[in-house]
């Protein structure tokens, strides 16, 4: 009929407006932007479990059961060594990183192979320092500071020793893959990564060592 109102609505009809894509409607997002998004996720879940290990220690630090406390225990001069080893390592991972996507891979080899030898120094020293710990009485069961002090420090620990074994599967795959978009990918990743405990350590070493040498 010549009165009909034609249905805006209706495809192909004049004046018809096309409704809004959805959601999903371009396809699932690109690769990089989903790991990127997942890996964020990750560190920051990672950061509120250290901020609640960083709370309990600030809780139960003043609570010695009559033992030793941070001024009688730490040895600054051997903290800053660690500290030393941990800073320069994040450093030459940084330099990796550059080098893995000029994708020269020789340099990839040096500069992550002294991020390895940083990392474990740094390992090395903090397992010393615990051990001396527990020969001179201050073991985690001393007392809730010693407690406290054991979990957060021996956490980040663990973080380090993970990904010193991540890096030492990334090169492999260096190796192996060549520097593939998911190889190059992972590098960086693994690169934020290792910032993020360079970060945590530093405020580890300012809340744990420093003050508690100043009693």
């Amino acid at each position: 009929m010549s009165g009909e109102i034609a249905d805006p609505r209706h495809e192909g009809s004049e004046g018809a407006r096309s409704d809004p894509p959805g959601h999903g409607e371009g396809g699932p997002a690109p690769k990089q932007v989903t790991v990127a998004f997942g890996f964020w996720i990750f560190l920051l879940s990672d950061i509120i479990m250290f901020s609640g290990l960083f709370a309990a220690y600030a809780v139960l630090a003043p609570n010695t059961a009559g033992g030793p406390d941070g001024s009688e225990l730490f040895e600054l001069r051997l903290v800053f060594v660690e500290t030393l080893c941990l800073l320069f390592s994040s450093f030459t991972c940084g330099v990796m990183s550059i080098m893995a996507v000029r994708q020269r891979s020789g340099a990839t080899y040096l500069w992550g192979a002294l991020t390895a030898l940083l990392g474990l120094s740094f390992l090395a020293i903090e397992l010393y320092e615990l051990t001396h710990l527990v020969r001179e009485g201050a073991a985690p069961t001393r007392s809730a500071f010693l407690s406290a002090l054991f979990t957060l420090v021996g956490a980040h620990g663990l973080h380090v020793a993970a990904g010193l074994v991540w890096l030492t599967v990334m090169i492999g795959q260096v190796a192996t893959l060549g520097f593939t978009d998911a190889v190059e990918r992972r590098l960086l990743c693994f690169g934020l990564y290792w910032h993020a405990l360079d970060i945590i350590w530093v405020a580890l070493f300012t809340v744990v060592y420093l003050y508690g040498v100043m009693g």
